[in-house]
């Protein structure tokens, strides 16, 4: 069965870091894009990152972009998500999500991901 888990959430205060992990089981991540995604209460679901198959290429949202490092270890069969200087506005679920058979990043749009994890709870507050 193929799935998705992220770990690595958390409560971290302004300035502070984490990192998340997206692990894959029931498949090799091998050949699958990856994209983190995160949905605040009240709000959409937000792209926040995309890494292509190799870890060769990532993209990034504006309001994350020099904070936050998608990488890949398909060794391990896992992706991560390092946030750095976290903002109380970074307060979101983020999630993990697959795109099979897609060699590039494969953007930051949510209709382009056909596999999810179940999402990590962040919350950056003093």
């Amino acid at each position: 069965q193929l799935q998705l888990v992220e770990s690595g959430g958390g409560l971290v205060q302004p300035g502070g870091s984490l990192r998340l992990s997206c692990a894959a089981s029931g498949f090799s991540l091998d050949y699958y894009a990856i994209g983190w995604f995160r949905q605040a209460p009240g709000k959409e679901r937000e792209g926040v990152s995309c890494i292509n198959t190799r870890g060769g290429s990532t993209h990034y949202a504006d309001s994350v972009k020099g904070r936050f490092t998608v990488s890949r270890d398909n060794a391990k069969n896992t992706v991560y998500l390092q946030m750095n200087s976290l903002k109380p506005e970074d307060t979101a679920i983020y999630y993990c999500a697959a795109k099979p058979n897609y060699y590039y990043c494969a953007g930051l749009g949510a209709a382009q991901y056909d596999y999810w994890g179940q999402g990590t709870q962040v919350t950056v507050s003093s």
